[in-house]
This record gives structure tokens, C-alpha cells and sequence, in this order.
């Protein structure tokens, strides 16, 4: 009878490492950081594979000896990023919360700043658009049912339309993606 009882629990405790873990099908949310607000979208493409898509605002500050203020300005911004949480598994085999894609991640953010408007407190503001790759490395973590933090770093490249604001050429260079964020999921 004990041993029935052992197989019985080791069955149950091989189904229950046995199941699948993976990104959730669809996830939306709202976050903020210290320069900007966005919402996005997280869609699965594979157990540990999703696409997050976002739309917001990216914000920047200038101000020294040179201005009448400090000045703020706020543009809109378009992001598609590939996200892989490769640690989803390793979480839930220590019993950690995977809801909500909560895990480390790698993305390959790819994002574009349209020169539509410029919400500032200068007057007549423009912004020459640009388009970004970088590939970045952060984790997610939630707080309570629905709140949740993020934190990414990574280095990658941007290239800025500066002849359609009519400058002589284009130019590129590198970019640094630092985020951090806090966020309400739906």
C-alpha cells in the first residue's frame, strides 16, 4: 500500500514539472517611467516568445544658463519588440509567479519617432524623426495581482531623417535604452 502511495505522488509530481510553461496569450497594459508614458500589447508567438507592440509618449528634458526655463518636450513614439523570457521555466520549477510574463527577458526593440507633434512647454518645438534597433536585456517583475516593474539596458543603433527637416544629410549613431518602469496590467 505505501508503495502505491509513492507511485501516486511521484506521478502527480511528474505531471505537475511535466506541464508547459509559457508566455500568456495576450497581455495589455499601461506603463510609466521617469520620461514618458505608453501602452502596449504583448501577443504569444511561441511558449517563450512574444511581440510586444507600443504606443506613447517618450519625454526629454533641457535647461543651463543658455534658456529662460527649464523646458520639457514629449513626442510620440511606435515600438515592435521580439521578446524572448527564457528563465519562464526555471521560475515556475522554483515556484516563483510566471503571470503576466513576469521573467528576464532579451528583445530586439525597434522603435520609430515620428515627427507629428512635439508636446512642449517652448513654443514652436520640432523633432527630427528617427528609427532605432536595440537589442536589449531587462526582467519583469509583478507587485500584487495586477502592477507590475520593469527594467531594461541595452546598446543598439539609431538612424536620424534630419534631410526631410532640412538639414544637409541623415545621420546615424549609437543609443543606450535604459528603462525603467512601472505599469498596471489589464
Amino acid at each position: 500500500m505505501q508503495k502505491i502511495i509513492f507511485f501516486i505522488f511521484f506521478g502527480i509530481s511528474f505531471l505537475d514539472h511535466a506541464q508547459n510553461v509559457s508566455v500568456e496569450q495576450s497581455i495589455y497594459g499601461i506603463q510609466t517611467g521617469i520620461l514618458g508614458i505608453w501602452v502596449h500589447n504583448e501577443s504569444r508567438l511561441a511558449d517563450q516568445i512574444a511581440l510586444r507592440s507600443e504606443v506613447g509618449f517618450d519625454a526629454g528634458l533641457w535647461g543651463g544658463s543658455f534658456y529662460d526655463k527649464t523646458g520639457y518636450a514629449a513626442t510620440p513614439v511606435l515600438t515592435l519588440s521580439p521578446r524572448w523570457y527564457y528563465n519562464l521555466k526555471r521560475r515556475a520549477e522554483k515556484s516563483k509567479r510566471t503571470n503576466g510574463n513576469s521573467a528576464n527577458f532579451l528583445a530586439l526593440k525597434t522603435s520609430f519617432r515620428p515627427d507629428w507633434f512635439v508636446i512642449s512647454n517652448y513654443d514652436n518645438v520640432s523633432y527630427v524623426s528617427d528609427f532605432s534597433i536595440v537589442p536589449t536585456w531587462g526582467i519583469r517583475r509583478n507587485i500584487g495581482a495586477h502592477f507590475n516593474y520593469e527594467a531594461g539596458l541595452g546598446v543598439g543603433y539609431i538612424y536620424y531623417f534630419a534631410k526631410a527637416a532640412g538639414y544637409d544629410e541623415n545621420e546615424s549613431a549609437g543609443v543606450v535604452n535604459l528603462h525603467l518602469r512601472i505599469g498596471y496590467r489589464f
